[in-house]
């Protein structure tokens, strides 16, 4: 049974053999998890100029080698075509499968572009006694997608999508002096409180993961999110494209200190 010690390589190994189909957050307290993003070489460097220009949603943690499927920096001897919990299948921008494995769907021209992800400050947040909803309630994290646009490429456009935490009014500030030090996992929130501010309507509708209870005197805060590339996909239409499920995290063996500045 998975607990929140488990190890990278246990629940990596579980993911291999078909074992582990649920979302990561809170598994691995203490190691990075990371988004996925597989693309044809074709359009690797214009990716990369993607998210070199949107740091704040999309860190790169590590780029794998063009056909080779292990992400040598952040998970040396690890597969990300199978030691993820959930992938998607994109096809010309239309989501066509989700599956547990993307052996069937792997190439020799395919480059994995890791990306940090907010779950990784959150063994933080709880050591300083910083409640995080969706862990408490066993959930997905609440993402929605926002009206700020991200910097485009000529291929690669996108809006923000963010990730939503409630917090007391009173715990605001020290949320931010910690999760700004996780600059690679998105590190400080972009915006605080009125989420129609930035065109959220309906808090309790999520486009991706699971609403969560906001209690009185709490406020919704936002991160950037790395779901945020599977809408520029969206947008860019590839012939193929690969991500994990919203939620469904690549765990490496980096801690999480490795982040920080």
């Amino acid at each position: 049974m998975l607990n929140f010690d488990s190890s990278p390589t246990k629940i990596r190994q579980l993911c291999r053999e078909g074992k582990l189909e649920n979302q990561t957050s809170g598994l691995a307290l203490g190691f990075v998890q990371a988004n996925l993003v597989v693309l044809p070489y074709s359009l690797a460097f214009e990716f990369l100029l993607f998210c070199q220009r949107n740091p704040k949603s999309c860190p790169i943690l590590d780029v794998t080698e063009v056909g080779n499927p292990e992400p040598k920096i952040i998970a040396p001897g690890a597969d990300i075509r199978t030691d993820l919990p959930l992938y998607r299948i994109f096809r010309h921008g239309e989501l066509v499968e989700e599956t547990t494995d993307i052996k069937a769907f792997w190439r020799t021209d395919l480059v994995g572009f890791l990306i940090g992800c907010s779950f990784s400050f959150e063994n933080a947040m709880l050591n300083s006694k910083l409640p995080v909803r969706h862990i408490e309630e066993g959930k997905n994290v609440p993402m929605y997608t926002t009206n700020i646009q991200c910097i485009p490429t000529p291929i690669f456009s996108s809006s923000l999508v963010v990730s939503m935490r409630p917090l007391p009014a009173n715990k605001i500030v020290r949320t931010v002096e910690v999760t700004s030090r996780y600059y690679k996992a998105h590190g400080s929130p972009v915006h605080i409180g009125n989420p129609d501010a930035i065109g959220i309507k309906e808090l309790e509708k999520p486009d991706y993961g699971d609403a969560v209870t906001i209690r009185d005197g709490e406020v919704p805060v936002f991160w950037a999110c790395g779901v945020t590339t599977q809408t520029a996909i969206l947008q860019a239409k590839p012939e193929l494209a690969i991500t994990h499920s919203p939620g469904h995290m690549f765990i490496s063996d980096l801690q999480d200190e490795s982040l920080t500045f």
